[in-house]
């Protein structure tokens, strides 16, 4: 699934391909994307102009010239594909937005999950989300703050976009591992020095992250993960076998060496 570096690199590619263009036409081709954006809305985006592209957690807004926005979530296997209107649509095609210059933005999924939704002037598309993982303001004290009384454990907890927005799967598996935190450990219980440590965490692996764009399937973004999907191997800190747990239905990985409760 997209987490935030993922979808921040792809809003930038939006931005770039997109923001001071015009919409010449919107298409979309699959009957679940045309229940979010009807082809009655689809039709009324053509003569707006794109004004900005803003990432909203793993979400996306993007701001048209009338004080409408269009509300783009990548689910489990979205992307923007940008290309030129006249070439042959993306597989797994959804949503396509043709622009004054020639270009094509298409939002393309295998599964179905992703999609465009509009919404008018004045109606705010923004989830109910906590603090972006990246806002310097998500510092240790404000992160306990968030975990104070839950009783889940850390690691489902940081899933919990009202916790922090734009955090998954993936990252907080590498955030726990490099704050030294056991993701098993109750969320509740972690004092202010940890709490503190796994915030900076959190900022440095999707920090790290940014600065190696990419699906963490793909090549070198994969070598930049220390623990998730490393089941079995050697911990690059200490030695001991990456283990495999399964948290609210989706894997963790740790350290059970060097990751204490």
């Amino acid at each position: 699934m997209p987490e935030l570096p993922e979808v921040e690199a792809a809003a930038r590619r939006l931005r770039a391909a997109a923001v001071g263009r015009v919409i010449r036409a919107a298409r979309t081709f699959h009957d679940a994307a045309r229940r979010a954006l009807p082809d009655r809305d689809a039709a009324q985006l053509a003569g707006r102009r794109v004004v900005g592209v803003r990432r909203l957690g793993k979400h996306q807004a993007i701001d048209l010239d009338d004080g409408s926005t269009l509300h783009a979530h990548f689910r489990m296997t979205g992307d923007w594909d940008v290309g030129r209107d006249d070439a042959p649509l993306p597989p797994h095609a959804r949503v396509a937005l043709s622009l004054d210059d020639g270009t094509r933005v298409a939002l393309a999924g295998a599964r179905v999950l992703d999609g465009v939704r509009g919404h008018a002037p004045g109606a705010a598309p923004e989830p109910r989300l906590g603090p972006d993982a990246l806002d310097p303001a998500r510092d240790g004290a404000a992160l306990r703050a968030a975990l104070r009384g839950r009783r889940a454990a850390v690691k489902p907890a940081l899933l919990d976009q009202r916790v922090v927005a734009g955090g998954g799967n993936i990252y907080a598996s590498e955030a726990l591992w490099r704050a030294g935190i056991d993701p098993r450990t109750p969320a509740a219980s972690l004092g202010p020095a940890r709490v503190g440590r796994l915030a900076d965490a959190v900022r440095a692996v999707l920090h790290d992250a940014l600065d190696a764009p990419g699906r963490y399937q793909d090549g070198e973004a994969l070598e930049r993960l220390r623990v998730y999907d490393r089941e079995g191997e050697p911990c690059v800190r200490c030695g001991a076998p990456v283990r495999r747990t399964v948290q609210a239905g989706r894997s963790t990985y740790y350290c059970a060496r060097c990751q204490k409760r």
